[in-house]
């Protein structure tokens, strides 16, 4: 069975400023759709039609990198999606306890967000990840994601161009800032941490 591209989980106008419709709509519709109908066309027929997607991941990796590249960015753009939110909100409960053990405040986590996205180089994705009970900042470059990694994520920012190019051009740092200071779905990242593996993308 074949995946289906993942609706948005809010308006296209619902994170403006920070991402406007203009560039939801290229980047999601056009996109996040080519990759889910690469992956499709890739997996239609072998023994990895019908498994979930963190499998086709895990089975491509290292073997197959046009599934993986696909696969990959399918998965990692669905939960891009659900790391965003319209109204942001704070972390609560444990997890916010978790955020001050390891970073001392969400202020400073959130400048550590910030910062970790500006200077990625080129292309990728800066992920907020627990793995054994404790939270880091971690980095992956280019499609590479942490869907079938030994962290769970929690959240992750796209870093690529086509996400924020449109509406700030070269200026990444303006885009982060508006998305990490108003625009992170924290209960999205509480219901990962409490889960405790990594999502699943909804097919």
């Amino acid at each position: 069975m074949a995946f289906a591209l993942t609706p948005l989980p809010y308006a296209d106008t619902a994170l403006e400023p920070a991402i406007s419709a203009h560039t939801l709509s290229f980047h999601h519709a056009k996109h996040h759709q080519a990759y889910v109908d690469k992956m499709n066309a890739a997996i239609d027929g072998t023994e990895l039609d019908g498994k979930p997607m963190s499998d086709v991941i895990a089975a491509a990796r290292g073997s197959n990198q046009g599934l993986f590249n696909n696969a990959a960015q399918s998965w990692t753009h669905a939960f891009y999606w659900h790391s965003l939110s319209p109204d942001g909100g704070a972390p609560s409960g444990e997890l916010a306890a978790k955020i001050d053990e390891a970073f001392g405040s969400l202020d400073a986590l959130k400048e550590q967000l910030k910062s970790r996205g500006a200077g990625h180089f080129a292309s990728g994705w800066v992920w907020l990840a627990e793995k054994n009970g404790v939270l880091s900042i971690e980095e992956t470059h280019d499609s590479d994601t942490l869907a079938d990694s030994a962290f769970n994520p929690l959240l992750t920012i796209d870093v690529w161009e086509h996400a924020y190019y449109l509406d700030h051009q070269n200026k990444r740092p303006v885009y982060l800032d508006a998305v990490v200071e108003g625009k992170l779905n924290w209960g999205f990242a509480s219901d990962n941490f409490a889960r405790g593996t990594a999502w699943v993308y909804p097919n």
